[in-house]
């Protein structure tokens, strides 16, 4: 059973002219115009102009509980850094979920939405010594450590008994980009398993008094599709919690899980993982003799990715030698993923409809690499004012987003039940000059 099998059904389209699974729930197509979260798309253009990221709420808080319901025992903790918004944290505060964050800024978010620091969790491959001292000050409820330096760093600033969970590299190969593959040996992040930096990692912090282990921590990639691979990483964290000779008492499986971007793309087998999951995690801890852990699991891209859908709005149209390039009001600045590992989108042409040609759409920026999408189809006529839609840019787009040519970074809508509010507000040109001297 899928992730998009578990979420409840009411209000979901049953529309088939939009690729399935990669639009918000209950998106469809009205007339020639597309319809999110009750509102039109064009509507949503004209109010809040172009490029707009629109997030559809009611989409994000089934993924989320979705989660809950099928991890009822396990800790579930939103990737705050899929998409760093106060309102979404809020949303996830209202929903039980806890919240990881890796920098005292993704930290002052959480605190400007009131998220309890009993359920913050601070990791990351590095933390400033103003990243420690900002968990710390508000009483975050975990750090994840990642490096030695990092545990002496932290003890020496900690006062008595603050949790620390080790950040373990289990050597997994997730079957995914390069770019995203973050659980197998000789990478930033973690301590080496094979290596025994792990082990000597426990030690490390068992020795410093103002800290107090309480957990294990990995994360093999993101976009991971097999359940295999976290049944794999379970096996080699319980045999590392078997060598440790102090309790474990949680262990943090990170996230990863996949979402569909292409038509025909799969939903991550959540219940699948539940199931498995749980099943090798109490095997193995029977067969080492040790307790089983609480285990925690770290959704961010699987909630909020395909809530999102971003708008643009069509500059220019060039003819080349091969190919149609679509030009458009936005590119690498809001959406960097197609240049850093050649993600692929599907595009929309919405408000009418045509016969269909092949396109390559691009950014407005500087660089050839400025490609949002390459070889989708829009109508043949399309020409400048044509508002574009992007479905799955729900994760990573707002948390990426930069100023590259000084264009400001867009907005993010929040649609639900036929209304829309801006949750993030358009960057203008007097933020951009606040910064300079």
């Amino acid at each position: 059973m899928t992730l998009a099998e578990l979420l409840p059904s009411i209000g979901c389209s049953t529309e088939p002219v939009l690729e399935e699974g990669l639009w918000p729930d209950g998106t469809h197509v009205s007339g020639s115009d597309l319809v999110i979260g009750g509102v039109p798309a064009t509507r949503l253009a004209a109010q809040f102009g172009t490029p707009c990221q629109v997030l559809d709420e009611m989409t994000v808080r089934r993924r989320a509980q979705a989660f809950t319901a099928a991890l009822p025992d396990a800790e579930v903790v939103f990737a705050g850094k899929s998409l760093p918004c106060p309102e979404v944290y809020r949303w996830m505060a209202s929903l039980g979920l806890s919240l990881d964050v890796s920098s005292a800024g993704e930290l002052a978010l959480a605190r400007a939405a009131g998220f309890p620091a009993s359920r913050i969790v601070l990791h990351g491959n590095v933390k400033t010594g103003e990243d420690l001292k900002a968990a710390l000050e508000y009483g975050v409820s975990r750090i994840v450590v990642d490096s030695f330096d990092e545990i002496a760093q932290l003890g020496a600033l900690a006062r008595h008994g603050q949790h620390v969970m080790i950040r373990v590299t289990p050597g997994v190969d997730a079957h995914t980009h390069a770019a995203i593959a973050t659980g197998v040996e000789d990478q930033k992040f973690g301590f080496s398993l094979a290596s025994g930096a792990a082990l000597e990692a426990v030690l490390r912090v068992v020795e410093q008094p103002s800290l107090r282990l309480v957990g294990l921590h990995c994360h093999i990639g993101s976009q991971v599709r097999h359940v295999a691979s976290y049944e794999e990483a379970v096996r080699r964290m319980v045999g590392l919690i078997a060598s440790c000779g102090v309790r474990i008492e949680q262990l943090d499986l990170g996230g990863g899980f996949c979402a569909p971007y292409l038509p025909g793309e799969p939903s991550f087998d959540l219940f699948g993982f539940a199931q498995r999951v749980r099943g090798t995690l109490n095997y193995e801890c029977r067969l080492h003799r040790v307790p089983v852990p609480r285990v925690l699991v770290e959704p961010g891209r699987a909630i909020v990715a395909n809530a999102g859908v971003t708008l643009y709005r069509v500059c220019a149209v060039k003819r080349g030698v091969s190919r149609t390039f679509v030009a458009v009001d936005g590119g690498m600045s809001d959406n960097p993923r197609p240049a850093l590992y050649g993600a692929q989108y599907v595009v929309r042409l919405v408000g009418r409809g045509g016969k269909l040609h092949p396109v390559t759409v691009v950014g407005r920026h500087c660089e050839a690499g400025d490609v949002l999408a390459e070889n989708v189809p829009l109508p043949a006529d399309v020409h400048a004012g044509d508002v574009l839609a992007v479905p799955a840019t729900g994760a990573y787009h707002h948390a990426l987003a930069s100023n590259y040519n000084q264009v400001g970074r867009p907005p993010v809508v929040a649609v639900a039940d036929g209304t829309a509010r801006p949750i993030v507000r358009r960057e203008t040109e007097e933020d951009l000059l606040r910064r300079y001297a």
